[in-house]
């Protein structure tokens, strides 16, 4: 009714980011010098192949970026493609991602730049990959090419996504190349992917230091999980706090002792129930429950639905007095219907935290667009716009529209 005042309105920052993520193997089709192209033919499982062609069509996605009202946006720099060869980098390719990054600041949309997302170049994973001692160093060098072209016009940085992540399904549980089932050879990646960060961090600092640019803003993205005990034991208790260490704490604990972190990236879909079955290492760290005892709405991957998760997250991370950006978070879904739900009410997560007084600095969606899904390949949805990938159209969702009408007016009604 006009003239009706509502109060139950939640308003956000007027400087807050909005926007969503991508990644470039998941989007820019043909990256040929990567060890997940290569892994994708020897497996002979569904290649990425032209993906979303966002790799020529960046201008026309960007259009609709704006479009949609979002003032930031996150993407992935190829390394596969900046550096084809060790010690020689492409200049065609890094003009490339200057004229990304240029696109994005000509429609007012703030980059924030990630380094590493899952893929390597081919030369360096026949090399031991993150298993050999000089990963850390290979890729300060490459970092700092790239960092020394892009300083003047990216201010966000996310050195690397999802470390815990990546270590985890390429070395230990071995589903991602190089397929490695190894306890060893998952410490030794971890090791250095810390010290590729840590490297990246000074490098980057400096780069801007010595051309007498502001400081930037650099952090990884780090995949956290709400963890629930499932029983009110002590047993479901405890592995529930040593899961949130693990998991949640541990990489951050690293990196704020050696202030390696401007702000805090989180990467945020779901919730797991500790049931553990014993006192067992093994099951203190990996039993969930399989009795469905506090059931939720699932995505199509089969993930818990827990928009309550982010805010105890969240609730969590005000320890370590940094902002943090929420740089993925999302739902695989073919009902948009359930995507704006989601997104809906986990920005109500957000927004409590900020109440309770944690500095969140903005809120990136995944994905930006339907987009290639790793070892899942194209069948998972999770973009705000529509990707048919015979046609390469492109169609914006009606969650994207509701989503926009936030952007645009920070108030989510």
């Amino acid at each position: 009714m006009a003239g009706m005042v509502y109060f139950d309105m939640i308003r956000f920052p007027k400087e807050f980011l909005w926007g969503a993520a991508t990644s470039a193997h998941q989007v820019e089709g043909n990256n040929s010098g990567s060890d997940w192209w290569e892994w994708e033919r020897l497996t002979g499982r569904e290649r990425s192949g032209e993906a979303c062609r966002h790799y020529e069509l960046y201008e026309r996605d960007f259009d609709l970026v704006k479009d949609l009202r979002h003032n930031a946006h996150r993407f992935s720099i190829e390394w596969a493609r900046i550096e084809p060869e060790e010690g020689k980098f492409d200049p065609a390719a890094l003009k490339h991602y200057l004229d990304v990054v240029s696109a994005l600041r000509t429609r007012g949309i703030e980059p924030v730049a990630t380094l590493h997302h899952f893929t390597n170049p081919s030369w360096f994973a026949r090399d031991g990959g993150w298993e050999n001692e000089k990963s850390s160093a290979r890729f300060s060098c490459y970092c700092a090419f790239v960092v020394r072209a892009l300083a003047g016009s990216v201010r966000y940085w996310i050195t690397i996504n999802e470390p815990s992540i990546y270590v985890s399904h390429s070395y230990l549980f071995g589903v991602w190349p190089p397929q490695k089932k190894s306890l060893w050879g998952t410490i030794k990646a971890e090791k250095n992917m810390i010290r590729a960060h840590l490297k990246a961090y000074r490098v980057i600092h400096g780069i801007y230091r010595e051309a007498g640019i502001p400081k930037p803003a650099v952090s990884i993205a780090h995949h956290m999980i709400a963890v629930v005990p499932c029983k009110k034991n002590p047993k479901s208790r405890l592995a529930a706090r040593l899961r949130r260490k693990i998991f949640n704490e541990r990489y951050l604990d690293t990196l704020k002792r050696h202030q390696a972190l401007d702000f805090i990236g989180v990467n945020y879909y779901s919730r797991q129930l500790a049931d553990p079955r014993g006192w067992g290492p093994r099951s203190l760290v990996a039993d969930i429950c399989r009795e469905n005892h506090h059931p939720v709405k699932k995505n199509a991957l089969g993930w818990d639905i827990y928009p309550e998760g982010l805010y105890d997250i969240l609730y969590r991370l005000a320890k370590y007095r940094l902002p943090v950006l929420i740089a993925e978070n999302g739902i695989c879904t073919n009902d948009d219907r359930e995507r704006w739900e989601f997104l809906r009410e986990h920005l109500k997560s957000v927004h409590r935290a900020m109440e309770d007084g944690l500095e969140v600095i903005g809120y990136l969606h995944w994905s930006l667009m339907d987009n290639f899904e790793w070892d899942k390949g194209f069948a998972p949805r999770f973009g705000l716009v529509e990707i048919d990938y015979g046609t390469q159209t492109r169609k914006i969702r009606e969650s994207a529209k509701r989503y926009a009408e936030v952007c645009e007016t920070g108030i989510l009604a």
